[in-house]
């Protein structure tokens, strides 16, 4: 039988060469926009932070104790006169020879001292009208005291931009004196299925459901992963399987948002209406990745119009098996989210750990096996590794790197992906 005329489907693209793909296309969000510094946990920086200040900006005591001079320890037993009492807040004047302060944690060394005792190292005698203070050890030069600037020096750039703020970057920004941000706003996302058998959690109870018909699980995990992403999510439900309807949510979606992601129908089914519908309102650049679980995957454009004033939107296409869509949306569509809003460090970054369990055949597509880590610091394998099995995502807490067709023996090094790195 001849063959000449079969058509040859083209190579699968391999994961890194369509995550280049993507994030080489995106074109950061020009909008910025200044939030409270209160409110900006999760935001990327739109512009980098300078301090105008040292921090802390003066020296400073980080004991609650005496500031001394140590070269008035000439010999054990020393007493010195406690002149002065400063509290954090307030400042004290130039310490004498001979003269010791009563000193409290953050409050500023005042001149002339050198070194803070400990109060657990010293011994007062407060029967004197003036009370004196003796050292039951040496102290160095220097001791507890923090060096003004010696966590940030006026002018440096404490928070560069595209930096994704957190609670620890919020609080540095606060030490410097920051009550407003400036940042990207947020990428706005059309989200939908499709699928004529997906029904919604409450529109039909378990015991009434059509045969065939499931529950649309993905659009509740993909909208909690687009939020925890940093969007602004407008969720357009299910689309019916046909192209008119596909072709209509698209173009609306397309002229006031950044991105639209679907959950299935970009695979080559004759139900499967995203694909054209994207090639008809823009472009498609690829849609089958070497992975496992994962491979249907679409990137491209739609446009709102045919005018060149009318807007785009970015699109991205899942494939509809629950599994396959979350551990897509973590390596794909997490990391061109993050570059979306300007973040430099966008890629997934693994880990190596121990195996605990063999796997003696393998894909030959790269996988990603859920796993969890156990007491031993391994790896053990969850059973069934089906990409329709949710069950898998709440029990591990991570899936393991693995290239195509290599085995895995219990003891083997492997890369590891935590589920708490991408769920930020």
């Amino acid at each position: 039988m001849a063959t000449d005329n079969v058509l040859k489907r083209p190579p699968l693209m391999s994961l890194d060469e369509a995550l280049d793909f993507v994030l080489n296309d995106v074109a950061v969000l020009s909008s910025h926009e200044l939030v409270p510094t209160f409110d900006a946990d999760g935001r990327v920086l739109a512009a980098s932070l300078v301090s105008q200040l040292q921090v802390p900006p003066h020296d400073n005591s980080s004991m609650d104790g005496y500031a001394l001079r140590v070269e008035d320890l000439t010999s054990p037993g020393v007493r010195l006169k406690v002149t002065q009492r400063i509290p954090a807040g307030h400042t004290g004047h130039s310490l004498n020879p001979g003269e010791a302060a009563r000193i409290f944690t953050g409050a500023p060394i005042p001149s002339g001292a050198n070194a803070v005792v400990m109060q657990e190292d010293a011994q007062v005698d407060g029967t004197s009208s003036v009370p004196e203070v003796s050292v039951s050890v040496m102290p160095s030069l220097g001791q507890w005291i923090r060096r003004s600037g010696e966590d940030v020096t006026r002018g440096a750039e404490v928070l560069a931009r595209g930096t994704r703020l957190d609670p620890a970057a919020l609080g540095l920004a606060a030490s410097i004196g920051v009550a407003q941000v400036r940042v990207v706003k947020r990428p706005r996302v059309a989200l939908f299925s499709t699928g004529d058998e997906l029904v919604m959690p409450g529109d039909v109870a378990p015991h009434d459901m059509r045969p065939g018909a499931i529950y649309n699980s993905n659009r509740y995990f993909l909208r909690a992963l687009l939020v925890r992403a940093g969007c602004e999510v407008t969720d357009l439900g299910i689309v019916p399987d046909n192209l008119k309807a596909t072709l209509q949510v698209m173009k609306d979606a397309a002229s006031n948002h950044d991105l639209i992601l679907t959950s299935g129908g970009v695979s080559v089914g004759e139900e499967d209406h995203v694909k054209p519908a994207v090639e008809a309102l823009g472009r498609l650049n690829l849609w089958q990745i070497s992975m496992k679980p994962g491979k249907p995957f679409a990137f491209g454009e739609v446009h709102s119009g045919d005018a060149p004033s009318q807007n785009k939107a970015y699109f991205m296409g899942l494939p509809g098996n629950p599994v396959s869509s979350f551990v897509t949306f973590q390596l794909l569509v997490r990391p061109f989210l993050l570059a979306l809003q300007g973040v430099a460090a966008a890629r997934p970054e693994p880990y190596q750990l121990q195996a605990h369990f063999d796997f003696p055949k393998p894909d030959k597509r790269r996988e990603f096996l859920r796993v969890k880590r156990n007491h031993q610091g391994g790896l053990d394998l969850f059973q069934n590794q089906s990409s329709g099995v949710l069950t898998s995502l709440v029990w591990g807490d991570g899936v393991v790197d693995n290239p195509g067709s290599k085995p895995i023996q219990s003891g083997d090094w492997v890369l590891f992906y935590p589920f708490a790195e991408w769920l930020k």
